[in-house]
């Protein structure tokens, strides 16, 4: 039977423990690592290169959902959360399983083998996207933006970010001393950005308000860093009911 290599992600020793003594009975699960935190769990997928994660979605730092984030090609999931039940059915609506705390051995066992179905096939895959997708769609206003950058996990306050600006399938998220890519769309940021806070003045550009130094119309907008962001017609009677003019 093949072996699967899994890493196990919670910040609760316990909620560890217990996964480690119920894949004691499942000498073909190999364990590669265990992680505290979302920071730790990146690292140790980057490392390993698992088939099968243990995540913990409520973590400190950041969530399992923005680690999902930034990886590439994630490998199977199976969620242990203390998110009620009602929280929990738009997982059930996709192929990756989820273990409600305090689970037991018996919902575990059921759990790999949902798991042991979908391993090699392109199911998890395509669930997990949807679920990022569904689980993005129902965030709250975003308070920061976690990104890779070289390797590194950083978490950016909104405060830091001086504009965002739409590349391909990516978002250019620019600061003061630096630029990162994240994969989302302007239409994401637009509706979870704080909206007295951001303005999308362009299908390209979304700007805070307190970078603004002024305005050059109908075309323009002058950051206070110098830089001159496009404006459309739209974008421009947005910026006028925001700021009041």
């Amino acid at each position: 039977m093949k072996t699967i290599s899994c890493v196990i992600i919670d910040d609760e020793p316990l909620a560890r423990s217990l996964v480690v003594e119920y894949l004691q009975a499942y000498p073909n699960i190999e364990i590669k690592q265990e992680c505290g935190d979302g920071f730790e769990g990146v690292k140790a997928i980057a490392q390993h290169n698992p088939d099968l994660l243990f995540l913990d979605v409520q973590m400190p730092k950041i969530n399992g959902f923005e680690m999902l984030e930034l990886i590439e090609n994630p490998p199977a999931v199976i969620f242990t959360t203390a998110f009620d039940a009602y929280a929990m059915k738009a997982f059930e609506s996709h192929a990756i399983d989820y273990l409600l705390k305090p689970f037991s051995k018996e919902r575990f066992e059921k759990a790999i083998a949902k798991m042991l179905l979908q391993i090699g096939s392109k199911a998890p895959q395509v669930a997990l996207e949807s679920l990022q997708e569904e689980a993005s769609n129902k965030e709250e206003i975003l308070s920061r933006i976690v990104v890779k950058h070289h390797q590194t996990v950083q978490v950016l306050p909104l405060q830091d970010i001086t504009y965002l600006e739409a590349y391909g399938d990516y978002i250019k998220i620019h600061t003061a001393n630096q630029v990162y890519l994240k994969k989302k769309t302007m239409s994401y940021f637009e509706e979870h950005l704080p909206a007295k806070d951001f303005i999308r003045v362009h299908r390209s550009y979304i700007i805070p308000t307190q970078e603004i130094q002024k305005i050059d119309p109908p075309d323009f907008v002058i950051l206070k860093n110098g830089e001159k962001v496009p404006v459309s017609k739209t974008g421009y009677a947005k910026l006028k009911s925001v700021l009041g003019l």
